[in-house]
């Protein structure tokens, strides 16, 4: 456009100058063809062209450097969501989460650990590079979306509701997670709007609080600790259910589906269970069952 504006001055080895003469100039300058059949005559054009071809190289470096990043990015969220399947389900739950742990507290710790650092790094990369977010998982019953609310969900359960157990490294994962919600949320200007119907009504509460109990992990009962559990929920479940809309993917339940089976117990070949009940690797106390 600005060789065409200014007129510039060009040597053609054949036919008039028009637009479509510098466009083919400037696209061949761009992308450092060079093939020499049409170069300028003038100062101003030749100036133009030099500062084109730079913007050129500039773009091949950007892209070059770009995609890379974008791929580890990728890769580092991946990692976690993958290492969760035989740990919280798939998809992933939060009763299963912490059913799974309910005889090893000290690996739910570093577990929640692990993940306030992948939490920060998510925060992080995808903040600079937004477009990660619409990158899916591998399974479609996986997502990072689903393992940030199981997160979450699993450490509103330990601040609220278990007893005996330390809160500290819950509350921090809590805070880093929401965090990392709440900015991406904002990146995407969705507002957040409280899920409908609600994701854990008064049944299934008394359901997960049953199964966990089963498990062998001790809760908490009462009002107040209901009420502190529903405060936690309202501090990022209308932002989870917002980016779940505006990304069209499934935010996950509290508790799992019944005879749901884990990624790595089925193929396309066939299923190591028939899903009645858990694997004797992953079982809970009882019998498996939630």
């Amino acid at each position: 456009m600005l060789h065409w504006a200014l007129n510039s001055a060009l040597h053609v080895s054949g036919g008039e100058v028009g637009f479509p003469t510098y466009l083919y100039l400037s696209g061949t300058t761009f992308f450092t063809l060079g093939l020499g059949d049409v170069t300028p005559a003038a100062p101003i054009g030749r100036t133009l062209v030099v500062i084109e071809s730079g913007l050129g190289f500039g773009l091949l470096a950007l892209i070059i450097g770009y995609l890379p990043v974008i791929y580890q990015g990728f890769s580092r969220r991946e990692l976690n969501i993958s290492l969760l399947d035989v740990r919280a389900g798939s998809p992933p739950s939060a009763a299963k989460l912490l059913s799974r742990h309910s005889d090893h507290m000290e690996e739910l710790d570093r577990l929640l650990h692990d993940w306030e650092r992948w939490s920060a790094d998510l925060l992080e990369s995808h903040l600079s590079y937004p477009v990660l977010c619409y990158y899916r998982s591998q399974h479609d019953n996986q997502s990072w979306l689903a393992a940030l609310t199981t997160i979450l969900d699993a450490s509103a359960i330990v601040i609220a509701c278990m007893d005996g157990v330390p809160t500290r490294q819950a509350e921090l994962t809590f805070a880093m997670a929401r965090h990392a919600l709440v900015d991406l949320a904002q990146i995407f200007n969705t507002p957040p709007r409280a899920p409908i119907p609600d994701r854990l009504l008064p049944a299934e509460l008394t359901r997960l609080q049953a199964a966990l109990v089963d498990s062998g992990i001790n809760l908490r009962g009462g009002a107040a600790t209901d009420e502190k559990l529903s405060l936690l929920r309202q501090m990022y479940e209308p932002y989870v259910n917002s980016l779940a809309d505006y990304l069209l993917m499934t935010i996950p339940h509290w508790i799992p589906p019944a005879k749901s089976l884990d990624n790595w117990q089925t193929s396309a070949w066939g299923r190591i269970s028939s899903g009645t009940a858990e694997s004797p690797l992953v079982g809970s106390r009882k019998d498996g069952h939630l």
